[in-house]
């Protein structure tokens, strides 16, 4: 059977540096840090003071306040960006067939503010069970694409992945693979989450997973540096829509990239902790540049998983030296997460957008904050740092990993 080719035809983006795909591009390319103290709740005795938070953000200027009250942040995130990457799309909505038309979304955590104030109210009461009816619906993770589905009648593939941070890589490695095997022309996918919360920042703080500099939020995620400690928590969206590509063709789409091909991998190591060798992420390379039938001397740009981690970051690049070699010193290798902080599910999306923009702009944005050289880092690796390099980017990887052990990489290229 041959297989159908993948292009990606509309974008969508809901950062903590931008709320739009301009915004958020623009802001990639001017090496800004979304971090500042939290302003969701009142963090003054949390180990971590700060997160990467949307700015100037009023969801009621997308939606009306009832629709708005009976979905979680999470899930009105998916509709913004969503609603971005459909519009740029210039899908004709009334003459596509929506039976082939799908969302497959991705979410780590889902509705967890929602499953917080619940709890916080229950167990403030009287032991009476006052719960909202919206509760359920709210919080569950599938509900994001489902709201989608319902907004636009699409009545093809409708659920949502959830394998932690790599949940919104393997949601777009499912949709290139049903468009593949011919069962959709069109999927909307990416993912979204909202755990800037109490609950979020005081589980990761107990993990000591997250950076504590507090006294200068706007440099602390820094990856690869030597002085790194910890992810800085973030919140947000990306929505890209695949298509196949005789469809986009038929109807004159521009095209931004060809979804070449995407691999998995599991470290089956530990619940938390990458493996020191990083054995399941050059598993997950080597997959996804066997799926995409290409080499890794191919490879122009790879957007790092980099969270800024001491062992995560340190982990990847000896992957991607083992699988690249000598070439690998030829590649923009970078971080994006140094400016966006990590939006755990949604992650995937946003720093696949990044990866598209590079190949379609020809420049690749900054690994910012970085100061100190780390000694298990091999310095002939070009880390992008602290300024966009301009780069003819024909091939573009995207790695994203998950508490779990999860690994997704996924390949974009320059169309031919």
């Amino acid at each position: 059977m041959e297989l159908k080719r993948v292009v990606v035809t509309g974008l969508g983006a809901l950062t903590p540096i931008g709320n739009t795909v301009e915004e958020y591009w623009n802001a990639l390319l001017a090496g800004k840090s979304g971090a500042a103290p939290v302003t969701h709740f009142d963090a003054g005795k949390f180990k971590t003071k700060f997160a990467c938070e949307l700015k100037n953000f009023e969801v009621t200027d997308f939606m009306n306040r009832k629709d708005a009250r009976k979905m979680d942040k999470f899930s009105q995130y998916a509709m913004v960006a969503s609603d971005e990457a459909i519009a740029n799309s210039k899908l004709d909505l009334d003459t596509v067939n929506k039976l082939r038309v799908g969302v497959i979304w991705g979410a780590g955590i889902g509705g967890l503010e929602t499953f917080q104030e619940e709890m916080i109210n229950f167990a403030n009461g009287d032991g009476t069970p006052r719960f909202n009816p919206f509760f359920i619906p709210k919080m569950i993770s599938d509900i994001a694409p489902g709201n989608i589905s319902i907004k636009y009648g699409f009545m093809g593939p409708n659920y949502t992945t959830v394998s932690a941070c790599a949940s919104s890589a393997n949601a777009m490695i499912d949709a290139l693979n049903y468009i593949r095997l011919g069962h959709c022309d069109v999927i909307v996918t990416g993912g979204s989450e909202a755990a800037v919360t109490i609950a979020g920042m005081g589980g990761f703080n107990a993990m000591h997973a997250m950076s504590t500099r507090n006294d200068d939020p706007q440099s602390a995620s820094r990856p690869f540096d030597a002085t790194r400690d910890g992810f800085v928590l973030g919140e947000g969206a990306g929505a890209i829509v695949l298509e196949e590509y005789e469809h986009a063709k038929a109807r004159g789409a521009k095209i931004y990239a060809e979804v070449a091909g995407g691999g998995l991998s599991s470290d089956a190591y530990h619940m938390t902790a990458p493996h020191p060798d990083g054995i399941g992420v050059v598993a997950v390379m080597k997959n996804c540049l066997e799926n995409a039938g290409m080499q890794p001397e191919d490879v122009d740009h790879i957007n790092t998983h980099g969270t800024s981690t001491p062992l995560g970051d340190v982990a990847e690049l000896k992957a991607i030296t083992e699988i690249f070699g000598a070439h690998a010193k030829n590649i923009n290798i970078n971080s994006t997460k140094s400016m966006t902080g990590h939006l755990l599910g949604a992650a995937g999306a946003v720093e696949a957008i990044a990866s598209i923009l590079a190949i379609e702009h020809g420049i690749v944005p900054p690994t910012i904050n970085h100061s100190t050289v780390d000694e298990n880092i091999d310095p002939s690796l070009n880390l992008t740092l602290n300024k966009p390099q301009k780069r003819d980017v024909k091939v573009a990887l995207s790695n994203t990993f998950g508490f779990g052990g999860h690994n997704a990489c996924v390949l974009f290229k320059k169309l031919n």
